[in-house]
């Protein structure tokens, strides 16, 4: 098998699972918002409040992950398909008048979001072609409502109306 056609099965692989969409948000080292759209999201650990995300090493803010003390990931709501599309779209405006606040620690958060965790930087870690950032929640805000989904290369805003059953939900929960 050929390298390319390898890397495009492998991809589409990994395009079968499905995960939330979040924003992550931080200010870069003039003080600018900077944000961009991410589904590598992840928690680690609850003790202590611990979560990770992962960032290609081409993306034009790396320097200020890289160099920031603390940064918001703001998990998307349904409603929310132009925010994710407008912070993955290089070049984009995309911290609009209106939207946003500084948050905890003066991140920019995003409004109309299902969560919003501020997490102080605890670990950057060079893996592959990507940059793993693991921070520790220090503030946290959980509205709720439908999340946005990205499943197979594709944005999903539906949601499911009745609630699953007790028996199917996570024992976790």
């Amino acid at each position: 098998m050929q390298a390319k056609a390898h890397a495009t099965d492998y991809r589409r692989a990994l395009a079968q699972f499905a995960t939330g969409v979040t924003v992550v948000t931080t200010h870069d080292a003039q003080g600018h918002p900077v944000g961009l759209t991410v589904n590598s999201f992840n928690s680690v650990s609850l003790e202590p409040p611990l979560v990770l995300w992962s960032l290609a090493l081409k993306a034009s803010s790396v320097p200020a992950f890289e160099t920031c003390s603390h940064y918001a990931v703001n998990v998307l709501a349904g409603h929310q398909l132009e925010v994710a599309q407008r912070f993955a779209t290089r070049g984009a405006d995309r911290f609009g008048p209106g939207d946003w606040h500084e948050g905890p620690h003066g991140v920019p958060v995003l409004d109309g979001c299902v969560a919003t965790l501020v997490a102080r930087h605890r670990g950057r870690h060079l893996e592959g072609d990507h940059l793993i950032l693991v921070g520790e929640v220090v503030h946290y805000s959980a509205p709720g409502g439908y999340p946005l989904v990205f499943h197979d290369g594709r944005y999903i805003a539906s949601a499911v109306e009745e609630p699953l059953p007790r028996a199917l939900r996570s024992p976790w929960r």
